[in-house]
């Protein structure tokens, strides 16, 4: 059955993929990012010459967040399904990320997610159903030294995912996290360097580690094995495909490092705490 679906960081990378997959399969989406008319106007055209619909949505004003989702609902009466996508990354020595570019990035990555949540919710909770999709990280579950400012936020989209999951699962809604590895995207080649330059060359040999490690992630995302952004978009089509309380909580794509024995070893885990709260029924999505 078609959806009405609202995709953010759809300028390019892989909300953009994303967005292009679900329209093939017939669903009606929503192409969200910052600045339609300036900074990201060729996108913004690109995808309209597509058919799609775009809207300005910067996910760091609430002002924003709030008009694009009261038009989406005004022409469609309803959001079935929100990708939370928008996401931008650093590297580098962790010390040396001012306090300003940490509370930057977590104000995209996590307060982001947080903010375009709670503006659709009302719409699916008098639905009494849908869907939200969180774009993590597998550095949500293991850790790369000199990503930690970035992991820390993808860490922090984890525990906000389940906790959603759990709290909305007897409202009928729907919360999975897709959790890529590395990808070629324009993510990447962006990401924020720390500002404390002065720092970094204190730290000797191990402040050139970053640099190189960045070089190798380049080199091997620009092979020809490299992995295709496509199967996250997949990965997010086929959660949107399939019917609620079939869907995993988690999906890994790419090269796990790790990642996938994580989320099988916490997921007993995470039982057993919700069973020691008396929360267990909150573990299944409410259907019908």
């Amino acid at each position: 059955m078609p959806k009405t679906i609202l995709v953010t960081g759809a300028s390019s990378g892989f909300g953009r993929l994303i967005c292009e997959t679900l329209a093939g399969s017939g669903h009606t989406v929503f192409a969200s990012m910052r600045d339609t008319a300036g900074k990201n106007r060729d996108h913004a055209k690109s995808l309209r010459n597509r058919g799609l619909n775009v809207v300005d949505l910067d996910v760091t004003q609430a002002e924003s967040i709030e008009a694009a989702v009261s038009g989406i609902l005004s022409t469609q009466g309803q959001i079935n399904v929100l990708v939370n996508n928008a996401g931008v990354a650093s590297a580098g020595v962790s010390e040396a990320f001012s306090d300003q570019q940490v509370a930057e990035l977590f104000n995209v990555n996590v307060v982001g997610v947080h903010r375009v949540t709670r503006a659709v919710l009302p719409s699916m909770r008098q639905q009494g159903k849908g869907l939200v999709v969180n774009i993590g990280s597998i550095l949500g579950r293991v850790t790369f030294p000199f990503f930690g400012i970035y992991g820390a936020s993808k860490f922090a989209v984890e525990a906000l995912s389940d906790s959603y999951r759990y709290e909305l699962s007897q409202l009928g809604i729907d919360v999975c996290l897709v959790q890529p590895s590395a990808f070629p995207t324009q993510m990447y080649a962006s990401a924020a360097q720390p500002v404390d330059q002065k720092t970094v060359s204190e730290y000797g040999d191990t402040g050139k580690i970053p640099a190189e490690m960045f070089e190798q992630f380049m080199a091997m995302l620009s092979g020809p094995e490299a992995p295709a952004p496509q199967d996250v978009a997949d990965a997010v089509s086929g959660l949107v495909s399939q019917s609620a309380g079939t869907r995993p909580a988690r999906v890994v794509v790419g090269t796990s490092f790790g990642a996938d024995e994580a989320n099988a070893a916490m997921t007993p885990l995470q039982t057993n705490t919700i069973n020691a709260l008396g929360l267990s029924h909150l573990a299944a999505i409410k259907t019908g």
